[in-house]
């Protein structure tokens, strides 16, 4: 079973993922959300130009955000800058 596509306004602190993303790298942009029901994360497909990179990111830490904010978005902030500035992250997209 495929994992389920997530509207962003569904997806907790997802505006702030974005934030954090473009701080990274204002050239990514956030093309579809999945949630992952299997280990609660949402999967967030990246898109670089012709490169594509998944992240998974705990829903336990997106909802942490909220509550416990600085901390949480450091930790966040760590996910999404190790992967995206990592070159195995990124694979062709059109392969």
């Amino acid at each position: 079973m495929d994992d389920p596509l997530v509207a962003e306004e569904k997806v907790p602190s997802y505006e702030i993922v974005r934030e954090k993303i473009l701080e990274i790298d204002s050239n990514v942009i956030i093309s579809r959300t999945y949630y992952v029901f299997d280990n609660l994360t949402y999967r967030f497909q990246l898109i670089r130009k012709d490169k594509m990179c998944m992240v998974e990111i705990p829903k336990r830490l997106l909802d942490d955000i909220k509550n416990n904010g600085l901390e949480s978005e450091q930790e966040l902030a760590k996910i999404l800058k190790f992967h995206v500035e990592s070159s195995e992250c990124w694979s062709d997209l059109y392969k």
